[in-house]
């Protein structure tokens, strides 16, 4: 008996920006980012820009963790190699546990994109009180192929051979099973 197809079910996203220099209105990485998960069929929870600052990044990724509204959080900026790129030092403390092959495969993706560049990137991901955490580089072009290359696959229950969805909001129930 061949298994029925788990359909695709939507997640709470909320997009944060970390920047020293830019305002939301010239966010075109939040911008794009908001425009994948929502065309995808997901929902924005929240969107917040912060200063480079680990403890602004955690006390905002904190409250959206401890929330049960939001299932993924996604961060763009501050992954890179200068001296004010703090985001993973932000985030890592946070994580329950760390998802390694996110930055991996990430990097591996970019390379065919930006070649050797792709090595000072420091894109990470984790899991935090059943809350994903994926922190991408602050380029549009970045997070359009973090999306594209993998969030749109892992965040898609109907997804195979395995998915994040169900770890972060249970196995999909039909309404005929809740009846």
């Amino acid at each position: 008996m061949a298994k029925t197809p788990t359909p695709f079910r939507p997640l709470n996203i909320s997009v944060l920006t970390v920047s020293d220099t830019r305002t939301l209105a010239e966010d075109t990485s939040g911008d794009a980012l908001i425009e994948l998960l929502t065309q995808a069929g997901h929902t924005l929870t929240e969107r917040r820009l912060v200063k480079d600052d680990v403890y602004q990044m955690r006390a905002v990724v904190s409250h959206w963790i401890a929330s049960e509204e939001t299932h993924v959080v996604l961060i763009t900026g501050g992954t890179g190699f200068y001296s004010r790129d703090s985001t993973p030092e932000a985030m890592t403390p946070l994580f329950d546990k760390t998802i390694e092959g996110f930055g991996e495969l990430f990097r591996q993706i970019s390379y065919t994109e930006i070649g050797t560049s792709t090595i000072q990137s420091r894109a990470i991901a984790g899991l935090a009180n059943q809350t994903l955490i994926f922190c991408l580089p602050g380029s549009t072009g970045a997070c359009k192929t973090a999306w594209n290359g993998i969030l749109a696959e892992q965040l898609n229950a109907s997804h195979t051979p395995c998915n994040f969805v169900s770890m972060l909001i249970g196995p999909y129930i039909t309404p005929q099973q809740e009846s």
